[in-house]
């Protein structure tokens, strides 16, 4: 019995856990929904991820510019700006400048749960899932509680239905912008513009499809009075320093969500002719040049359109 058996397995070794270790507790309040598709997005900085996170949890109305983050997080207002500009060039942000009735300019921001891609596709209608056969006794929902209700969200203006219905249907993608009158100089330029923007980001080397396609949208831009190197700036600054998948989607988005509004045409009025003196009477009239007024041709036996 004092002997030690060789022959016996060896006990079991307490199982070290390896990475991380989920627990998790139902939210019934505050709480917001973020898709795995940003939290694990490849391409998006750290920063970028919890800009996108913090702004989908945000109630409508509130200001996401980027002063009022930078007062908020300790991160400077360079780096929430590059964020915005990720979440801009994938779809989860777009920012577009609008003019008030007062005249001012402000900027308003549209955030987007899934990008704009993904949106597409989920809109797609799916096949119902197969319900239980006929006869068969319905089993008591215990397990599946009400979704709750977040007590910082604003409340619908009308109830959603909780039946099957058709699928959302995703918001239609702007159309490129195209000039109202056809310009074969203005269309050149362009055409140079785009074909040269990778002398500036390497990573803008566009096709010979995607530049004739955008070729219009840039001038609708010189169109409106913006010179070419305005335009080159707007395209090429504030790009992520990531790696650029898509760099003709990035074109085209700033190109339609960063138009410059049309210049309104000031009016032209005639300005009156400038007053002489006649000199017949030497009296003060209107002409456009010196001579004799009215009376004095009508005396004289002149012409009306005579000096």
């Amino acid at each position: 019995m004092g002997t030690q058996n060789s022959s016996a397995p060896p006990c079991a070794q307490p199982r070290i856990p390896r990475g991380v270790t989920h627990i998790n507790v139902r939210h019934t309040a505050r709480f917001t929904t973020v898709g795995n598709h940003l939290t694990q997005h490849r391409e998006l900085s750290l920063t970028a991820i919890g800009l996108a996170a913090h702004i989908q949890s945000l109630p409508e109305g509130a200001r996401v510019d980027i002063k009022s983050l930078a007062a908020r997080f300790r991160e400077g207002e360079t780096r929430i700006a590059a964020g915005l500009r990720e979440l801009e060039a994938h779809g989860y942000l777009s920012r577009r400048r609008e003019r008030l009735p007062s005249g001012r300019v402000v900027t308003h921001t549209v955030s987007y749960n899934q990008p704009q891609g993904l949106a597409a596709s989920a809109a797609l209608p799916t096949a119902p899932e197969p319900g239980p056969p006929p006869g068969t006794p319905r089993k008591p929902d215990h397990q599946d509680p009400p979704e709750p209700v977040r007590d910082d969200a604003p409340a619908p203006a009308s109830p959603v239905p909780t039946g099957s219905g058709p699928a959302p249907t995703a918001a239609p993608e702007r159309p490129l912008p195209r000039p109202d009158t056809h310009d074969p100089d203005r269309h050149r330029t362009a055409l140079v513009l785009l074909a040269s923007l990778h002398r500036e980001d390497p990573r803008l080397l566009l096709s010979e499809r995607d530049v004739n396609r955008l070729a219009p949208a840039v001038s609708a831009w010189l169109e409106r009075g913006v010179a070419p190197g305005a335009v080159r700036a707007t395209l090429t600054s504030g790009l992520p320093r990531e790696p650029l998948r898509h760099p003709a989607g990035v074109m085209s988005h700033r190109l339609t969500e960063s138009l410059p509004p049309r210049t309104p045409t000031v009016p032209v009025t005639a300005r009156p002719h400038p007053l002489q003196n006649c000199d017949g009477c030497d009296r003060a009239f209107r002409a456009s040049e010196p001579g004799r007024c009215a009376r004095c041709r009508h005396r004289s036996g002149l012409p009306e359109a005579a000096a």
